[in-house]
């Protein structure tokens, strides 16, 4: 009891925004929450563009994670994306996303609109999930679309039956976001009347697309994230500086 009480000492300006935010929690009746890279980092996952230590010391990662090195840098584009599901598989969903699975089961939240490509979402125990990059949770050929187990990608044979290239079912630099995701996210966003953003600068598009949509349909648009955004001038509530897991640990108590 002593060591929850030490994790989660807000400062009275913090704590008032949790209990207004816990007060919106229950009065909502859609609530959206969208997800980026510093929800990943406090389970133990580097952002993707600090990545370039150890093997990749030399090597800017952003140049790996596109189609052009898949066609033309081949074995390095497989290297580094072993690597990353290497990463990934001696990592665990946090405190946070196991709370956010609780409240998909609820009825608390509707849906997760996601810039991460682990899938601790989904390994969490959440299903309504957007996931706008991909994910590295599975494969599939680049020729022919079928899909695999990543442990295809983390084999030998990275051959599809049809002859063409399996990689990670991940969104590369120089391909689109998935139409399907990006549809289903702007519906969301649009519907919600809550949306919360847990560990995202929004700094890019489309990520600063969905709060600014939700905002413009009337929703309360909250912002949690370690450094300040473009979007906190426009947001109902900001909680900067704090841990994600400690936050929805103590809206969830």
């Amino acid at each position: 009891m002593k060591r929850r009480k030490q994790e989660n000492v807000f400062s009275n300006k913090v704590q008032e925004k949790l209990n207004l935010l816990k007060k919106w929690l229950k009065q909502a009746d859609q609530t959206v929450i969208f997800t980026g890279a510093g929800m990943s980092t406090e389970a133990g996952l580097p952002d993707f563009r600090s990545a370039s230590s150890g093997m990749w010391n030399n090597i800017n990662p952003l140049e790996l994670a596109s189609t052009e090195a898949m066609e033309h840098n081949r074995q390095q584009f497989i290297d580094f994306y072993r690597h990353r599901v290497e990463g990934l598989q001696s990592c665990q969903p946090h405190t946070g996303h196991r709370i956010l699975s609780k409240w998909e089961a609820a009825g608390k939240i509707q849906s997760i609109i996601t810039q991460n490509v682990d899938g601790f979402h989904h390994t969490a125990g959440n299903h309504r999930i957007e996931e706008l990059h991909g994910t590295l949770r599975s494969c599939h050929c680049h020729n022919c679309g079928r899909s695999y187990p990543i442990e295809r990608f983390m084999g030998e044979d990275l051959t599809c039956s049809c002859g063409g290239f399996i990689r990670p079912s991940v969104v590369l630099f120089g391909e689109s976001l998935p139409e399907k995701a990006l549809n289903q996210a702007a519906e969301e966003s649009e519907a919600a009347d809550l949306f919360i953003v847990l560990g995202s600068s929004l700094s890019v598009s489309p990520a600063n697309y969905f709060p600014i949509e939700a905002k413009r349909n009337g929703a309360k648009l909250v912002i949690i994230n370690k450094e300040e955004t473009a979007l906190d001038p426009e947001a109902d509530l900001v909680i900067n500086g704090e841990k994600i897991g400690s936050i929805l640990r103590e809206l969830d108590n």
